[in-house]
């Protein structure tokens, strides 16, 4: 994701630099310290302890030197040196740092084959001061390749993390399933993937992918919440390009066919894409300070100083007169939420609705609006999956959901029809239903048909639904409305262009407005724009107790 200036300015700075891993002492060289000189002599000479600590800097070494020089001349950093920026200093706690693979066939069994810790790094430790669990794919052992043991060692932090309630962020570096080892190797994803699906809705799931990431290896990251690239070195795909010509007969590279961009802004399975490692690991960072541990706790509250009772008189005038005339629903949103700052979800994909966190009076909320600047702000498939997935996600976690919407309806055409718009559509309509979190919606302009209905309207238990004197709220424009209407009368008119421009006019006096609506109850109240924050904020306040839930069932059958 490009970063805007604001989310710059908040989030520290982590340089390039700094991939170096830090040096701290470990217990204990702290205790010696406080010891005599003979004590440090005799524990020095310890073979139990100096077999130790040549064991654990074995570990430290992961493939060795020239593997670690690889690995940075491909301008990545070690599985260890990621850890160590993404977690608080001195934090990490790793897990099973003695495991060797068990293989011992097709020459595995030599010992520059067995590498202690395997090819992946696990543990946990802190993010500004919260636990986190963590699985690191080691490139420098054996291509990160998975074995029946590297499976185990993630699926045991999947299982604590489960048991404790904290998130789990994956950073993925794997040229896939270690071939030696066969069915166990694949038998290792099939465990990963089952703990994803079970730990989904739980605990949060980040994955990083900042490698290759193929074959098989992909549906876990998929399986998570959230799903970060760095741009130029990181790729995923089912199927490599060397497969696709054999079989396809079609050349395509590396990265046109997975690269960050490529499943940022055309696939859709990424949602953000970082400039380089050490930006990708602070956006990481920054993403769990909206998020909760897990699904029976709250988001965190960060107090603000930026006044509850604000009122920014920029909005009064945003929406232009012309209402066929776009705006920028993001200047909307950064002049309601705290600070400005907006942390953008799929930033590249969909364009016509934005999605991502922000705080409103320190509250952590999510935020989905209609872009009136791509295509109208119009609802197609992409779109549709896009907000239903975000607005799922935020239900999960105790994420109240804030909805600006300026929706002229469904995308028309036959490539949505055939491509399943009414599929995709009942998706998003599925998820505003579904959610149990508080939800607010305000309408700054159109709200028509069917687009109106699912954009967490009244009617599917929209809690607090405001609008606008700009909204617009009925079936559909005014121009096609009276087409309809008015079919017969446009064609015996002696002139049929004044007559549709009175009766266009005449509509929109009628039914372009937010009064209607409000008169039957279906808009809660009529504000200012200007009005909009310290009415969301109030609104968060009063229903931060709400309760409501959904008919006892095993689970529903969303339309996928």
């Amino acid at each position: 994701m490009q970063l805007k200036d604001n989310q710059k300015t908040k989030r520290t700075k982590i340089e390039q630099s700094d991939i170096a891993p830090r040096e701290r002492p470990s217990r204990s060289d702290a205790s010696i310290d406080t010891r005599s000189s003979h004590q440090v002599a005799s524990r020095a000479s310890d073979p139990k302890i100096e077999q130790l600590n040549n064991l654990r800097y074995q570990a430290r070494q992961g493939g060795g030197e020239d593997r670690i020089a690889r690995q940075h001349q491909q301008g990545k950093m070690t599985a260890r040196e990621r850890l160590e920026l993404l977690l608080d200093t001195g934090s990490f706690r790793e897990q099973d740092p003695f495991v060797i693979h068990r293989e011992r066939n097709f020459g595995m069994d030599m010992p520059d084959k067995q590498f202690l810790g395997d090819s992946v790094i696990t543990g946990w430790g802190t993010i500004n001061g919260r636990l986190v669990y963590v699985y690191s794919q080691d490139f420098t052992v054996l291509g990160g390749s998975l074995s029946e043991v590297h499976a185990e060692k993630i699926c045991k932090i999947l299982d604590m993390a489960m048991k404790t309630g904290a998130p789990v962020i994956g950073i993925n570096d794997s040229g896939g399933a270690r071939i030696q080892e066969g069915v166990m190797s694949l038998g290792g994803y099939a465990e990963i993937f089952l703990r994803n699906t079970l730990a989904s809705g739980v605990v949060p799931q980040i994955s990083a992918i900042m490698g290759p990431c193929a074959g098989g290896a992909v549906y876990s990251p998929a399986l998570t919440d959230f799903i970060f690239m760095v741009k130029n070195t990181s790729n995923m795909f089912v199927t490599g390009p060397d497969v696709i010509k054999a079989v396809m007969h079609e050349e395509v590279t590396f990265e046109d066919l997975g690269g960050a961009m490529t499943h940022n802004s055309i696939s859709g399975v990424s949602h953000l894409a970082a400039e380089s490692e050490a930006d990708c690991l602070a956006l990481i960072r920054e993403l769990l300070t909206y998020l909760p541990q897990n699904n029976l706790e709250d988001p965190p509250f960060e107090a603000s100083n930026d006044d509850p009772l604000r009122m920014d008189d920029r909005l009064n005038t945003i929406i232009p007169e012309n209402p066929n005339k776009p705006y920028d629903a993001k200047e909307v949103i950064r002049m309601i939420v705290d600070q400005g700052q907006f942390y953008e979800i799929q930033e590249h994909y969909a364009g016509n609705i934005v999605v991502g966190f922000a705080r409103l009076g320190g509250h952590s909320v999510g935020i989905i609006a209609n872009q009136p600047i791509a295509l109208a702000g119009v609802l197609d498939i992409k779109a549709s999956i896009k907000g239903a997935r975000f607005a799922r996600f935020c239900d999960c976690f105790n994420i109240p959901i804030i909805t600006f919407e300026d929706v002229p309806g469904f995308l028309p055409g036959v490539d949505q029809e055939h491509g399943g718009i009414i599929r995709h559509g009942a998706k998003l309509l599925y998820a505003y239903c579904e959610a149990t979190v508080p939800k607010i919606t305000v309408i700054t302009r159109k709200a028509y048909g069917g687009a109106y209905c699912v954009m967490n309207s009244k009617h599917i238990r929209g809690d607090l639904n405001l609008a606008w004197p700009t909204a617009e709220i009925a079936v559909m424009g005014p121009d096609a409305a009276v087409n309809i209407i008015f079919r017969k009368d446009l064609a015996e008119a002696d002139d049929p262009a004044a007559r549709k421009t009175e009766l266009v006019d005449d509509y929109r006096e009628r039914f372009a407005n937010p009064y209607v609506a409000a008169s039957r109850g279906y808009i809660d109240d009529v504000i200012e724009p200007r009005e909009t924050r310290p009415r969301l904020i109030n609104a968060l306040e009063v229903l931060r107790n709400k309760r409501d839930t959904n008919p006892p069932k095993k689970h529903g059958n969303i339309p996928l």
